[in-house]
């Protein structure tokens, strides 16, 4: 393994539903799975829809750049091109995003793109862009 992967575990409330977002929106490959979780290759990590009773509902948000981001979210830095194509991408699918795709800190130290989702069953997503990725961290 070149570089360490993440593996990252959340309920949802149907796994049909699930392999339609992660495999058919997303485009993520689809790994092992059982009757209770189905693994998902997103961007060469390891994402696994678990069924599960304890699916995400109301929660709490920050406000950031002026809107209220989800407080518990995951998602990927995208590079800015793909960024763009997935944007196009959830755009044709009429995905509906909790914040729309933007641009975040223009002209700013950490200026990105970002745009926030929620699958199927309320599990809020992000994913975003910098054009200089140097700023990832930068304070």
């Amino acid at each position: 393994m070149a570089r360490p992967r993440f593996h990252l575990a959340f309920p949802v409330r149907d796994l049909d539903e699930a392999r339609a977002f992660y495999k058919g929106v997303l485009g993520c490959a689809e790994g092992r799975s059982s009757d209770h979780w189905v693994d998902f290759d997103m961007m060469d990590h390891q994402i696994v829809a678990h069924l599960g009773r304890d699916a995400p509902g109301a929660e709490a948000t920050s406000d950031v750049d002026g809107h209220a981001v989800p407080l518990r979210h995951f998602g990927m830095i995208l590079d800015w091109a793909d960024w763009e194509s997935l944007r196009d991408r959830l755009l044709a699918a009429g995905t509906e995003f909790v914040i729309a795709p933007q641009i975040r800190f223009a002209g700013k130290t950490g200026e990105q793109a970002t745009m926030f989702l929620r699958d199927p069953s309320g599990n809020a997503l992000e994913f975003k862009a910098f054009r200089d990725e140097s700023q990832i961290f930068a304070a």
